[in-house]
């Protein structure tokens, strides 16, 4: 498959109006673009801020910014509700919206759920937590979705907070807070600083991955955090959650199909921001389900034969 690229503008200055045009009717991508992300420590907000950047390098009728937010919950109401054009989300959170005007532009990559203890507390295992001041997330974020139904399936029982990421890494260190969950893709930038400073340890959650399937559907995988993603810490088997970047089906098609074609063509340089970005697959991409892929996004993908 041939595969256009951004980069070396300087041999390629076709570039960027091959990218700008979007090939339909002579149409080009053009509008704003609200990209709703997560927190600054984490993925979505590193892609994001990528992917806003190239937009105003190469859709120049694009206004590109950025918003903060908790993340996947809070981002996809943001997307129907019309304050964000784009976001990032799960797809355990996106199934929620089946049958709205939800729809996606790609799979981008698969988030790992995260529980992070202090390496000298004695906790070892998920039923250690049993009774503990755990944050599951921040309000409004997957992760808090997505961590009380781990808890749920796994019976075990919490002093429950809802902290972001940032708080929460700051609570584990002060010692408010014994254990902390987040949905990331690896390396979450937050834990890998909390890991360099602070001895942590990831709990096992291989024995929540079926009851979590059984549940609530295949949304759930067995994943594992490599030894190397964290200072001090071992393989860690976790549960994986694929990402979707979604926005409503009513956006125009030129403008669904460039910013596509921008995941793509831009992959490079949006891995620079953060590898998660590198693990875009044509192949995989166009799998979304229960959402529908908007028809810009159709576009682009049959024009590469996907």
């Amino acid at each position: 498959m041939r595969r256009r690229t951004l980069l070396g503008l300087a041999a390629a200055p076709f570039a960027l109006p091959l990218l700008a045009a979007c090939e339909s009717d002579g149409a080009e991508a053009t509008g704003d673009l609200r990209i709703a992300t997560g927190s600054p420590g984490a993925v979505y907000y590193r892609y994001g801020t990528a992917i806003a950047e190239l937009c105003k390098r190469y859709l120049p009728n694009v206004h590109a910014s950025v918003l903060t937010t908790a993340a996947s919950q809070i981002n996809v109401q943001n997307v129907l509700d019309g304050t964000a054009d784009v976001a990032f989300t799960q797809a355990d959170i996106a199934a929620g919206s089946e049958g709205s005007q939800l729809a996606a532009l790609a799979r981008l990559y698969d988030d790992h759920i995260h529980v992070v203890v202090a390496a000298a507390g004695g906790i070892a295992h998920l039923r250690d937590l049993h009774g503990r001041r755990v944050s599951v997330g921040g309000v409004g974020s997957g992760t808090a979705v997505t961590a009380d139904r781990v808890l749920e399936v796994s019976a075990v029982s919490i002093d429950r907070v809802q902290l972001g990421l940032d708080d929460s890494v700051r609570a584990l260190r002060d010692g408010t807070i014994e254990a902390f969950f987040f949905s990331g893709g690896l390396p979450v930038a937050a834990i890998a600083d909390l890991a360099r400073e602070y001895p942590i340890r990831l709990l096992p959650l291989e024995e929540s991955v079926q009851l979590l399937r059984a549940r609530y559907g295949d949304y759930y995988a067995e994943r594992v955090v490599p030894a190397s993603t964290y200072t001090g810490i071992t393989a860690t088997v976790a549960i994986g959650i694929a990402n979707y970047l979604v926005v409503r089906m009513s956006m125009s098609e030129p403008l669904a199909y460039g910013v596509t074609r921008l995941l793509f063509e831009g992959r490079d340089e949006l891995a620079k921001a953060h590898q998660a970005a590198a693990r875009l697959n044509i192949r995989s991409a166009i799998s979304t389900p229960p959402l529908p892929l908007h028809p810009g996004a159709i576009r682009y993908y049959r024009a590469q034969k996907a």
